[in-house]
């Protein structure tokens, strides 16, 4: 299955988050659209991650994760990658050490409200990734490969209808 092993279920019934998952339309996307919800052992959903894939099997140029709060990989050691860029790094088949190097938080307006986004400088300068909280608490993550994050991306995420993430 390769490096999508966060789809496993662990529950047989269908289940999708129980927050908005604030990503970029499918429709608005060329390429392939993967996602990937996060059980925890009693099924609830403890995060979900979008992986777009660029024509031309090209690899995956984006992963964007919404994580709720009390979300185990949320826990994240000092230095150490968010969670979406362990996955990016994987889905690329890209096995090098990645650390964080530095934080820098940058406001951008969306809309009308005020967004704070933290960028994540990465020893591997071919990664951009961004993170922002939610009104909700729901973190955001983007992770993107050779690719700059610009504000004009925030202004594509939008919340996600739940039954896109029902399986079955």
């Amino acid at each position: 299955m390769g490096g999508m092993s966060f789809l496993r279920r662990r529950s047989a019934t269908p289940a999708g988050p129980d927050f908005d998952v604030l990503a970029m339309d499918p429709g608005d996307w060329p390429g392939n659209l993967g996602a990937g919800l996060l059980p925890a052992p009693d099924g609830t959903c403890q995060g979900v991650f979008l992986r777009y894939d660029l024509f031309g099997g090209r690899g995956p140029a984006m992963i964007i994760g919404n994580l709720p709060e009390g979300s185990p990989a949320r826990e994240v050691p000092e230095g150490e990658i968010p969670f979406e860029v362990a996955q990016l790094l994987l889905a690329l088949e890209n096995d090098e050490e990645v650390t964080v190097v530095g934080t820098e938080d940058v406001p951008v307006m969306q809309g009308d409200n005020l967004l704070i986004v933290r960028r994540l400088k990465l020893s591997e300068s071919r990664i951009s990734c961004v993170q922002f909280d939610r009104s909700d608490n729901v973190l955001v993550t983007i992770a993107a490969w050779d690719r700059p994050i610009t504000d004009d991306l925030y202004t594509l995420l939008k919340p996600l209808p739940a039954e896109l993430f029902q399986q079955g």
